[in-house]
């Protein structure tokens, strides 16, 4: 189910038809209505914030609810309902104004939160710096995070095997990627310069031990 048949959503249902997914298109406004251009999906006119629309589209079968619309009260409120009303497993919603962001957590039902000028962000970070830790995305459910650092050159962490190295507590080096080519870590798989780091963190991570073990090595840390 995906609330918000503007531009976002019709490219997210788009997406999900090309892998099979059965899709269902809400939104309340006529001029939304651009059914020709994503055929495939199911279509209804109404307000995704009201409890007898989702019940119509049987919100209770379906596997994710996706609130995209432009207004952030109203992908809150839709998420809120998918969960707490009809056990969505899933609730993914849009952040249009950055400042809504802390307002996206599970207690408004919120499992997935995606803020575009925050992901923006993170990537033009990623794409110019090294040596930074940048956070790429949290999942707020779990509230752990994906971090990249692209290791300098000159890191004490060059040429140290990776089984040889102890990250610091609820860390984990999920993914290399070297020329362009993603890597599994393994144990014996050893640290070259340049190489993107891409780490999963809990909650209780220390980020600025990990970016001190990395650019200054174990003693730093």
């Amino acid at each position: 189910m995906i609330a918000g048949a503007g531009s976002v959503g019709r490219s997210i249902a788009r997406e999900l038809l090309a892998h099979e997914h059965q899709v269902t298109l809400i939104d309340r406004q006529p001029s939304a209505m651009r059914v020709a251009q994503v055929p495939d999906a199911e279509w209804l006119l109404a307000d995704a914030c009201e409890l007898p629309t989702l019940r119509e589209v049987k919100a209770d079968e379906c596997d994710v609810m996706v609130a995209a619309t432009g207004d952030d009260k109203a992908n809150l409120v839709v998420a809120l309902l998918a969960k707490t009303e009809f056990g969505v497993p899933r609730t993914v919603a849009r952040v249009n104004n950055p400042k809504n962001e802390w307002m996206f957590d599970e207690a408004w039902g919120v499992d997935v939160a995606v803020s575009t000028p925050r992901i923006m962000t993170a990537m033009v970070e990623e794409a110019v710096a090294v040596g930074d830790l940048v956070k790429i995305f949290t999942f707020h459910q779990s509230r752990a995070d994906i971090l990249e650092l692209t290791l300098p050159s000159d890191s004490p962490l060059v040429g140290v095997r990776v089984g040889e190295i102890v990250w610091p507590a609820d860390t984990v080096l999920a993914a290399i990627v070297r020329d362009t080519r993603p890597l599994a870590p393994s144990a014996d798989d050893t640290l070259e310069g340049r190489d993107e780091l891409l780490f999963v963190t809990g909650r209780d991570a220390q980020e600025q031990q990990l970016e001190d073990l990395l650019l200054h090595g174990p003693s730093a840390s």
